[in-house]
């Protein structure tokens, strides 16, 4: 596994609801580019700008539930790449042990912002689909 950090979430040139969330190695130089919803890329670009919300979003809700069930996330792994489409799950520290939660990657990154936990991405998606930014393949 590879610990990866948000480095960016923008909007795609033409597309309605078609947002770019894009992470960088934290040991490295590969990027991995991740198509996401409108609403996840809000999300995660305020908890990103550290932007207070007059109320809860849903991200901000589920991490508040996770915390008063006295539940921790503990990590978020995209593990798999299959048909164009980034599977993820939270690992969730409870009293009954880590429990393995299947979800969008979007969603596991909008909790890891929220929470602090780790982003990890598995070798093997990370060689079907990152890449090095042009400016950093000198280095």
């Amino acid at each position: 596994m590879v610990e990866m950090v948000v480095l960016s979430v923008g909007a795609l040139d033409g597309a309605e609801d078609q947002h770019l969330m894009l992470l960088r190695e934290v040991k490295g130089n590969r990027l991995l580019a991740v198509t996401i919803g409108g609403a996840e890329a809000a999300s995660i670009a305020l908890a990103l700008q550290e932007v207070e919300v007059p109320r809860p979003l849903t991200h901000d809700l589920l991490a508040t539930l996770i915390r008063r069930l006295q539940a921790r996330v503990v990590r978020v792994i995209i593990h798999d790449l299959r048909d164009d489409t980034f599977y993820a799950q939270l690992d969730l520290d409870t009293e009954q042990g880590v429990q393995e939660i299947d979800c969008r990657p979007s969603d596991a990154v909008a909790l890891a912002t929220r929470t602090g936990a780790p982003i990890l991405v598995s070798e093997a998606v990370l060689e079907k689909a990152a890449f090095v930014a042009p400016d950093s393949q000198q280095e």
